[in-house]
Parts: structure tokens; C-alpha cells; sequence
């Protein structure tokens, strides 16, 4: 197959979109597919085989790690020369909308893939009043796909709720070569604690945006005794988090890839991620595949990863409590914690790239097989 993929953002970016992608792309070429990426400009021509057509554009206002990238006639050139067989649109925004026109006018048919809970983002930049009109602009939009993938049945129900036709999981995937729990190091939890290696650390690992919640972590650090806190990854709420974490013991580690991010998960006590606004959340995976146990919120895409008191433990999001009772729960018994990081990362293997990338080529089958009539 030729699959035209749009994406309103890719490499070098870093976050879980962009993981999920660039697997794909990789999956999708060593399967002997053909992958042609149109996403704004990174300065990347070509990745894992697959061409990447660059658009230019500019930061945008409220993210300026995300550049808005406006559809040109070029791109038009680029896919009549690439001849696609379907056209996937990844949370289709400015360029989505190009990617859809495209489909409609060369009559090649239609996917798309919701990852980003928009409406319940705009609460967290003051613009909840438009969640609605939101909604309305995802239905308009994705109605026109021949099938909708989402990443967890929590967000199936909400998409279906909400009028969108056609809606299936794509299921989630990890790296579980790259994440494994030998690679804890007391050299990196020396770093990550800002030399004390032998306090309870905490971990978050992720955009720091408002939306991640990432301040609500503030209370779970200051009721364990002696905590420290490190932060990896980076994004516009930093100065913001900087402020609200000064005078406590948390370290703002920037980005990390690779063996360096894998070895950060290893080897920390506890993965805390408050976010309500998750898909699905790939880095939860992550941190489980490195044997890290993850205590989480019970919302969105995240009950679909993390069973409470099996593999991780989950929080009511609306108790100020429950994040800190759970730490203190799992910091407390240590038979426990080794056992939710066994079951943590046998979970993590059930979920390979390898076998979600194999589950989207059947989704693009069953569209390419539906067209085919049309076609003829």
C-alpha cells in the first residue's frame, strides 16, 4: 500500500503522537509499505525509507512548540507524483483539512485518527465556552473519513457520543526492546535527585503544558518525607511550573530520548501523572515497560493501560487525597511495589509496535476494500 499520512506534527518534535507515528512510519516501511509524511517543516527529507514532504510555518500563539502549517498547491504536486492509495489525516486541524481536500479531489479515500482530546484542552486555556463548537468542527470534519481510529474505548465512547461515525480503537504499542527495567542506574537517580540517590523519586515524564496538570503533583511531593521530584520534558508551561515547584526539591531534567529516557523511568520509584485530558497516554506504557510502577489518574484512555492495584494504582482525580494516599501506599510496601513492576511490565509486552502497526494495515484494508466497488 501507499499511504499519504498528514500530521499536524512530527519529528523533531517529541511526544506521543510523534512516538506513535514514527513507529508507524518505521513499522509500515519495514512491512513493505510505501509511507509519504506532509507535516510542517522539521527538516527532516526522509525517515526509516518514508518521504517527508516539509511544510513552512509559524509557532503558534498559546503552543509554540506546534507550528501551524497552511496547505499549499505544492502538496498537490507531491501526492499526484507519490500516487497514494488512501490518505490518513492525524488529528486533522490546518494541514488535516489540506489532506482532507486532497482525498476528496483525487478520489482516494479517507482516514483519520483522533489522539489529542481538544475540546477538554481548551478548559486548561480558558476557552472552555467553545467546547462545543469544538465538537461540532471534529464531527464535521471526521464524519467525512471512512473509518475513525482512536486510541482507548474511553475515547470510542466519547467520540460516538458526540456524533462521530465509525469509530474503532487502534491499539496502543510500546517499545519494549528500548524500555526495560535493567537499565536502572544509580547513576541517573543520582542525577535525577540532585544527589540523593536514596530518597523516594518521583517521576513525571511529558509535555509541560497546562493541560498535563503537572502542578497537582506539588502536594503528592511535599507528604512524602524526603521526596525529590525530577521533570523530563519540557513545553510552554515551564515558567509557570518553575515558579509553582521553587523552594521544593524538584529537578527540571528538559528533554530525554532513548536509552537516556528508558534508564530515567528504571530508575525511579514512582511514575505520578495527574493528567485528566489522556487519549490514551503512551508514556504510562513506557514507564511500565521499564518496570516503573505508574500511579495515575482514573480518566480518559488511562484505565484501558493501567489496572488499579494490579499493574499501577489509580486516583479519583476530583480527590485532592488520592494521588497522595496511593504514593504513600506504594512507597510504604515494597513487597507490593516489586510486585505491580512485574505485572507492569507483563503488561507492557502484550503491546508491541510490531502488532499495532499490523492492526492498522487491516484497517487500511478494509477502507481500500470498501472503495473498491466505487472504484470500479
Amino acid at each position: 500500500m501507499r499511504i499519504a499520512l498528514f500530521t499536524e506534527t512530527f519529528l523533531p518534535k517529541v511526544d506521543g503522537i510523534v512516538t506513535r507515528l514514527s513507529h508507524t512510519v518505521d513499522h509500515l516501511q519495514r512491512m513493505g509499505d510505501q509511507v509519504m509524511v506532509v507535516s510542517p517543516d522539521g527538516g527532516l527529507s526522509e525517515y526509516r525509507g518514508a518521504t517527508i514532504y516539509g511544510v513552512p510555518g509559524f509557532p503558534l500563539p498559546l503552543y509554540p512548540e506546534l507550528k501551524l502549517a497552511l496547505p499549499r498547491p505544492s502538496i498537490r504536486q507531491a501526492l499526484e507524483q507519490f500516487r497514494p492509495d488512501l490518505i490518513h489525516i492525524v488529528n486533522p486541524a490546518v494541514l488535516g483539512l489540506g489532506g482532507l481536500y486532497y482525498a476528496k479531489s483525487l478520489d482516494v479515500p479517507l482516514v483519520a485518527s483522533y489522539h489529542t482530546h481538544l475540546p477538554k484542552y481548551l478548559e486548561h486555556y480558558g476557552l472552555g465556552m467553545l467546547e462545543g463548537l469544538m465538537w461540532e468542527l471534529l464531527k464535521v470534519v471526521h464524519n467525512q473519513a471512512q473509518i475513525n481510529l482512536c486510541t482507548s474505548t474511553a475515547m470510542q465512547d466519547a467520540l460516538t457520543s458526540h456524533g462521530i461515525e465509525r469509530v474503532e480503537v487502534w491499539q496502543k504499542g510500546v517499545d519494549t526492546e528500548l524500555f526495560q527495567p535493567h537499565l536502572a542506574s544509580r547513576d541517573v537517580r543520582d542525577q535525577l535527585s540532585q544527589g540523593h540517590p536514596d530518597s523516594p523519586l518521583l517521576l513525571y515524564v511529558g509535555r509541560l503544558s497546562a493541560e498535563k496538570e503537572i502542578d497537582r503533583i506539588k502536594p503528592v511531593l511535599e507528604a512524602i518525607p524526603g521526596a525529590r521530584l525530577a521533570l523530563v520534558g519540557d513545553g510552554p508551561y515551564r515558567p509557570e511550573l518553575e515558579k509553582h515547584f521553587e523552594g521544593t526539591p524538584t529537578f527540571f531534567a528538559g528533554y530525554r530520548t532513548g536509552v537516556d529516557l528508558a534508564a530515567a523511568f528504571a530508575s525511579a520509584d514512582a511514575f505520578v501523572f495527574p493528567s485528566r485530558t489522556e487519549t490514551l497516554g503512551l508514556v504510562l506504557l513506557e514507564a511500565m515497560a521499564a518496570g516503573c510502577p505508574v500511579i495515575a489518574a482514573n480518566a480518559g484512555g488511562i484505565p484501558d493501560i493501567v489496572t488499579d492495584g494490579v499493574n499501577g494504582y489509580l486516583f479519583d482525580p476530583d480527590d485532592e487525597q488520592g494521588a497522595i494516599t496511593a504514593t504513600q501506599r506504594l512507597l510504604s510496601h515494597s513487597h507490593e511495589r516489586d510486585t505491580l513492576r512485574q505485572n507492569a511490565r507483563q503488561e507492557a509486552e502484550r503491546w508491541g509496535w510490531a502488532a499495532a502497526t499490523r492492526q492498522l494495515q487491516d484497517f487500511y484494508r478494509s477502507v481500500l476494500a470498501q472503495a473498491m466497488p466505487t472504484a470500479a
